[in-house]
């Protein structure tokens, strides 16, 4: 008996969960990349962003996965903090959508709509119906598994240390909160979690405030997907991730204080009482619910969640900066590459003042190179000082080079219909051969730094010669980065003579070096796995000389 009612919660529960992800995906897909798009295009107004969010939550039915692409695109500098924030803040009303929903009795077409779905997505030749299909298969199954982990409940109930622990979380809110954070924390989903609630309260094992409790303590295990998202993130979606669990601890605490108005608030403003249980046939059927069964109970639950973070969001909105400096506070910048990876220079707002806007493309552009050096610099001191700080300073650096590069171009691009005059039109086409040039450094000092680490994995040891001759290929592609960046920055037009100098060395030093490594190999002094290791480093110092001197002659004007 215990055993069919175990499955039953658990097969219940799979099928919910699931059904939210299936769903929730063919929402994504049916609204193709409009969804990003608008997140990315988003204003510093802060109400279009809170208003942004709650559409999109609602759209998409996970605010996990507003939450996720949020600090995704403050990671990547597309969007500030503030923005974040508000959009975070948005998303937490846009989830409540699913609360409401369960309240609807739809229970009876889960199977209809599983059925439907299934056609369209074997069956339609358009990705969009088959996606619509997605969305039906997806919403029939979260239906369908909220009835299965019914009738789990409703069996589970009769045992009486189950109704001793559900009647302790009506007698005290705090414990309630917690066991309601836990839950989401290990599901990793509010929906899911409020799901289980609702189930609980309709089912007559909950009462109204321990329903109420426990969709608090849901409304903190939630902010655990951000703060997740954000590991290996920059400083600034970092700080997004605290904001989110900031704003929902405090309107946990300040509701847990007026917990008992909050309860009767509900209750005024949602019909019927949430705790009258059918007690006889007639008035099940008069429900069309089962004997023990709440019938009021689930929209006061979903009308709870709803209040909770409209109320909440309200008092946040206006002292988004407040919560913005305090997220600050608690995650202060120990590292300048943190501030790294934002765009310092680039503002849409410009590109109609075409002169203002290639200088701001220009200085982007210099910063991006300053990046390139400090790359190129970090990548040498690894193959001196190993440490995975330093090898993780490197990717960083590249990630925001790639991204400079993609924001960069698209900042050119916009500007292009824009009148130009001929000397600003050449400044353009520069710009956008410099930074694919800029990236491809950045490219091949990642790549100098995977051939670090494979060498030290393999515990490859190379001669002391050949150590010599990668600093002195090193030394002389440090002097030509510096010479390109120096030049850019000051827009240095006689640039070349010192160029072809250092791009002549270099490729001279490269063919030197891979012929002395040649008498080696057939000398016996070098391994063939250390050789092969030491020929990759030597092409890859010689592709950035080839960058470098391709900088050159754009900063030259000759390209």
């Amino acid at each position: 008996m215990v055993q069919s009612m175990i499955f039953s919660f658990m097969g219940g529960l799979g099928l919910f969960l699931y059904g939210m992800k299936i769903m929730s995906e063919g929402l994504q897909k049916a609204a193709g990349d409009r969804l990003r798009k608008v997140l990315e295009k988003l204003t510093s107004n802060r109400f279009i962003a809170f208003l942004v969010g709650v559409g999109v939550t609602a759209v998409v039915q996970s605010s996990s996965a507003t939450t996720v692409m949020v600090v995704g695109f403050v990671n990547a500098g597309l969007m500030n903090l503030l923005q974040a924030i508000g959009v975070i803040l948005g998303a937490n009303i846009g989830t409540t959508v699913t609360a409401q929903m369960i309240a609807f009795k739809v229970q009876h077409y889960a199977l209809p709509a599983i059925g439907l779905g299934v056609g369209l997505r074997l069956f339609a030749t358009s990705r969009r119906w088959q996606y619509y299909g997605e969305i039906l298969i997806g919403f029939g199954m979260l239906f369908y598994g909220l009835t299965v982990m019914k009738s789990g409940l409703s069996a589970l109930k009769q045992h009486e240390a189950f109704r001793q622990a559900f009647v302790t979380f009506g007698n005290n809110p705090l414990l309630a909160v917690l066991a309601g954070a836990l839950l989401t924390m290990v599901l990793q989903s509010s929906s899911a979690t409020v799901g289980i609630t609702m189930t609980l309260a309709v089912s007559g094992a909950l009462s109204f405030k321990g329903g109420v409790g426990l969709i608090l303590g849901e409304n903190i295990g939630t902010t655990i997907t951000a703060l997740l998202a954000s590991i290996g993130t920059n400083v600034t979606a970092k700080r997004a991730a605290r904001a989110h669990m900031i704003f929902n601890v405090i309107g946990v605490g300040y509701i847990l204080l007026l917990f008992p108005l909050f309860v009767k608030l509900v209750d005024h403003i949602t019909p019927g009482d949430p705790d009258l249980l059918l007690n006889s046939a007639d008035q099940a059927l008069t429900y069309g619910m089962a004997v023990g069964e709440n019938p009021f109970i689930a929209r006061h639950l979903a009308n709870a969640h709803t209040l909770f973070n409209v109320a909440n969001c309200l008092l946040f909105l206006p002292l988004l900066g407040v919560l913005a400096k305090i997220s600050t506070w608690m995650v202060p910048v120990h590292d300048e590459d943190e501030q790294e990876t934002h765009l310092r220079y680039l503002d849409n707002r410009v590109l109609d003042t075409p002169s203002l806007a290639v200088s701001q493309a220009h200085q982007e552009t210099v910063r991006m190179m300053q990046i390139a050096m400090k790359m190129f610099a970090q990548t040498m001191e690894c193959s001196h000082n190993y440490s995975m700080k330093l090898v993780d300073k490197v990717y960083r650096k590249e990630n925001t080079i790639d991204m400079l590069q993609k924001e960069i171009t698209d900042f050119i691009v916009a500007l292009s219909p824009q009148s130009l005059t001929p000397e600003f039109s050449r400044e353009v086409t520069s710009l956008m051969y410099m930074v694919n040039n800029i990236e491809r450094i950045g490219d091949h000092s990642e790549n100098l730094v995977k051939l670090v680490e494979r060498r030290l994995e393999s515990k490859i040891i190379f001669s002391d010669q050949a150590v010599e001759e990668l600093e002195n290929i090193s030394s002389k592609t440090t002097d030509f980065l510096k010479l390109v960046y120096d030049g850019l920055k000051q827009g240095d037009e006689n640039i070349m003579t010192e160029a072809k100098r250092l791009e002549t060395s270099i490729n001279m030093l490269e063919d030197h070096y891979r012929r002395d490594h040649v008498s080696r190999l057939n000398e016996g002094t070098c391994t063939v796995d250390a050789g092969l290791i030491f020929i990759d480093m030597l092409t890859n110092f010689e592709k950035i000389g080839d960058h470098c001197y391709n900088l050159a002659e754009s900063i030259a004007g000759l390209k």
